[in-house]
């Protein structure tokens, strides 16, 4: 039976408009980016499949385009699709923070490295640089390197926060393993780059690990 002949409460889009996007399953959610289904199979059996076919909501958005596109419904205009809502979200993200709104816990600062960093096949550093109210002057992504290691320079991270007049700083890596704990390797990095930023007076707030489940907060762990 197709959605169409659903209860009018129990369809997606009536029920996102009534309750919130909150309160859909990822299937629903992702039933209404499809908007239709395939010959038996309604939208919502189809989100089904596919989240049950790339094991999750996670994987199906961070798919390759050969990927995406090898399953039965989904075409490069999908995927384009996908890829422009992904980038608003992130865009969103950013325009909340460059906005003039203060960080105000970490929260706020894990959603947004999170949609910058957790789908990257490749390590990054990056900072956030922040002013004395603690209102974002920038986000950087200051080093790239291999699936497993960034070479960081403490000197580049001084020199970029004094050209952006700085007060603060949240500094930022992923594991593209997967796994968001903190090495010692990371634990003596943030510490250099802390006595290198504090020759200058600016502060480090916070060093987030950003891999798979919840970013780790060096704050949090009592690592700063």
């Amino acid at each position: 039976m197709g959605i169409n002949h659903w209860p009018q409460g129990e369809r997606p889009r009536e029920k996102l408009l009534a309750r919130g996007a909150a309160a859909l399953s990822d299937a629903e959610l992702l039933a209404i980016f499809l908007r239709t289904g395939v010959r038996g199979r309604s939208a919502v059996d189809m989100a089904r499949d596919l989240l049950a076919a790339f094991g999750g909501l996670r994987p199906l958005l961070e798919s390759e385009l050969q990927v995406f596109t090898g399953h039965h419904g989904l075409g490069t205009a999908k995927y384009v699709q996908l890829q422009a809502v992904l980038e608003m979200g992130r865009r969103h993200l950013h325009a909340r923070l460059s906005s003039g709104e203060a960080l105000t816990g970490p929260d706020d600062t894990r959603h947004y490295l999170t949609a910058r960093l957790r789908h990257l096949p490749y390590e990054i550093f990056a900072c956030l640089f922040l002013d004395n109210r603690h209102q974002m002057i920038a986000f950087e992504e200051l080093f790239r390197g291999t699936i497993n290691a960034a070479s960081v320079y403490p000197r580049e991270v001084v020199r970029r926060a004094i050209e952006l007049n700085a007060a603060a700083v949240i500094l930022a890596h992923n594991h593209p393993s997967g796994v968001a704990e903190p090495s010692h390797a990371d634990e003596m990095m943030t510490q250099r780059l802390a006595e290198a930023l504090g020759t200058v007076d600016i502060r480090v707030l916070d060093h987030f690990v950003v891999g798979e489940g919840r970013p780790v907060s060096f704050a949090e762990r009592g690592l700063l």
